[in-house]
């Protein structure tokens, strides 16, 4: 799949948003104890990647009832779901001066069509090194799902199945989504909006 940039500057995927709120002393500590001046900005992605991927739980694999949505409440609970996940990974990133967008699937929320279908969230990262973008998925491992990071061929967390009516939207998007942050802040109980109240489509 071709991935098509929603702005032609770079500089539109390093600002600081209410999502991604990076110049908060949480995300600045937190970056401060991944990141050091030898890395490179591979090894800062990957090492950002990872933490995210590992260090966050997912609210609906704990069954945690709370919602957060900016990178710093994320990072202060460590959990979210992938709509959250995604603020924080572009917020460590971003506070490093790598370019990080947002991607978004369209998925079956469960194992059938039949249960209804929900907008997932995933994270572009632009390489300067290799002049490309790549997408990483940190929603977080489990049996059945296993995203890693690559700069080849993507790992990510859920194959499409477009005869199913799953979908892969090619936009890398500045921001997050306005579905996304609109359901995030309209909801109390994630594991009720997660059943309930995901968008279906963008």
């Amino acid at each position: 799949m071709i991935l098509i940039c929603e702005s032609e500057k770079l500089d539109d995927y390093l600002l600081e948003l209410d999502e991604v709120n990076y110049s908060n002393p949480i995300i600045k500590k937190k970056a401060d104890e991944l990141f050091n001046l030898s890395q490179t900005e591979i090894e800062k992605a990957r090492i950002a990647f990872e933490f995210v991927r590992d260090g966050i739980s997912h609210s609906w694999d704990i069954q945690s009832k709370r919602v957060t949505c900016n990178a710093s409440e994320v990072l202060d609970f460590k959990e979210g779901i992938c709509y959250a996940k995604s603020h924080l990974l572009a917020s460590l990133l971003r506070s490093q001066g790598i370019p990080t967008g947002f991607c978004y699937q369209r998925l079956m929320l469960f194992d059938t069509p039949e249960k209804g279908y929900c907008i997932h969230a995933l994270n572009a990262i632009f390489l300067k090194s290799l002049t490309k973008w790549i997408r990483v998925d940190a929603r977080g491992n489990k049996e059945g799902i296993d995203a890693q990071f690559s700069i080849e061929e993507e790992k990510l967390a859920f194959p499409i199945n477009e005869k199913l009516d799953e979908k892969d939207y090619p936009v890398i998007y500045a921001n997050p989504h306005p579905k996304i942050v609109a359901v995030l802040k309209e909801n109390t109980n994630v594991l009720e909006m997660y059943k309930h109240h995901l968008p279906e489509s963008l």
